[in-house]
């Protein structure tokens, strides 16, 4: 048996996790979609907005 480096450790553990997290009642969640999801939770916000008038104006 070969001993993974932490680093390889931390990379299965995270594979996991996503794994586990991806899923949901209704069926599973792509794992990229799931990866893409938690880069964009790490960037900081590039728009604001106070109220929902103004958050459907930057949708549009």
């Amino acid at each position: 048996m070969s001993m993974l480096s932490v680093k390889d450790e931390v990379k299965l553990l995270r594979s996991a996790l996503i794994g586990l997290v991806g899923k949901d009642r209704e069926g599973n969640y792509r794992a990229d979609f799931v990866r893409e999801m938690y880069t964009d939770l790490k960037r900081k916000p590039t728009q604001t907005f106070s109220n929902k008038e103004d958050f459907l104006a930057l949708l549009k």
